[in-house]
């Protein structure tokens, strides 16, 4: 079968599509014919170097891309119950040290990582859901906000940050995003009560729509320090993004949420898309062969939703 790998660091020429054998899915595991991989930003510092600089990743021979999956089982290995051949499904590959990824012909997870994909969307849609939607719930239940509460979202026009404005929203929370100007309509649609562009100084423009500032902020767009200041005294913040948490200060709760596989969890979202609370949005598809073009599109940045190879 084919698959993505790099051999070294360095940019989109150092993408390989290889032949590979086809990995025989162990204990606990599951085979699934790949129908459609995402393409993420944690690709592109995979691919660089960024990950194996901030020492988040060991030195390998050959190391395999991609984390988001839809597609097809066909094979379970031993000790797999709930999933069978033929099952269409969504999961998610969460270990940096791999020598194949998601972005192949076929591909082994953890059958605890992989749930049902939603009813009534395409495989390229429900590719985009496992990486970025886990990420804003996960980072959302660590915020741990009741209904009612205020959040700020940067980045809120972005995969991760539009998920989770319509998670928030979902859960009876006041959103106030963070985008460009031009975002501002889309921003609202998902789900935000109020809007202010990225240009702005964010706590003393937060502070005007929320006074005293919001219980917490999940920052996507890695603003770090000028959204921490739109955060009241003894909130919360979130940075999903590697490394980017500001310093605690004002005595909020700062951490960086490091994404892990969740099936379960997978499953609840899979729920919201199929019901229509959670908008997959699809920036664009491209063939596996031209990953290298994928990785080059998601480095210019401006794209709404995920670009998606299909094999």
């Amino acid at each position: 079968m084919r698959a993505v790998v790099i051999r070294g660091f360095g940019g989109p020429e150092e993408l390989r599509l290889t032949d590979v054998p086809v990995p025989v899915p162990a204990r606990g595991r599951v085979l699934i014919r790949v129908e459609a991989a995402t393409v993420n930003p944690v690709d592109v510092a995979t691919r660089s170097g960024a990950l194996a600089g901030a020492g988040l990743m060991p030195p390998r021979e050959v190391i395999g891309i991609g984390w988001d999956v839809a597609g097809v089982v066909e094979r379970t290995g031993p000790g797999v119950t709930g999933l069978r051949a033929g099952d269409r499904v969504i999961g998610l590959s969460d270990r940096l040290d791999v020598p194949l990824g998601t972005q192949a012909d076929q591909v082994v997870l953890d059958a605890d990582a992989v749930a049902a994909a939603p009813a009534g969307t395409s495989p390229v849609e429900a590719a985009t859901l496992p990486l970025n939607g886990l990420t804003a719930v996960q980072a959302l239940d660590r915020l741990g906000l009741s209904p009612g509460g205020t959040l700020l979202v940067t980045g809120a026009a972005g995969a991760v940050g539009g998920y989770a404005v319509q998670l928030a929203a979902a859960r009876g929370l006041r959103v106030t995003a963070v985008a460009a100007p031009a975002d501002e309509t889309l921003v609202r649609e998902l789900g935000a009560a109020e809007f202010v562009p990225r240009t702005a100084r964010l706590g003393e423009a937060v502070r005007a729509l929320e006074p005293g500032g919001v219980a917490a902020a999940l920052d996507a767009a890695s603003v770090g320090v000028a959204a921490l200041d739109a955060v009241r005294s003894s909130g919360a913040f979130a940075a999903v993004v590697g490394g980017a948490a500001p310093p605690p200060l004002r005595g909020i709760r700062v951490f960086n949420h490091w994404i892990h596989a969740d099936g379960e969890r997978l499953r609840d979202l899979a729920a919201l898309a199929e019901a229509g609370t959670l908008t997959l949005r699809v920036a664009g598809t491209l063939p596996l062969e031209q990953v290298a073009e994928a990785h080059r599109h998601l480095e210019k940045g401006g794209l709404r939703g995920r670009l998606v190879l299909t094999p």
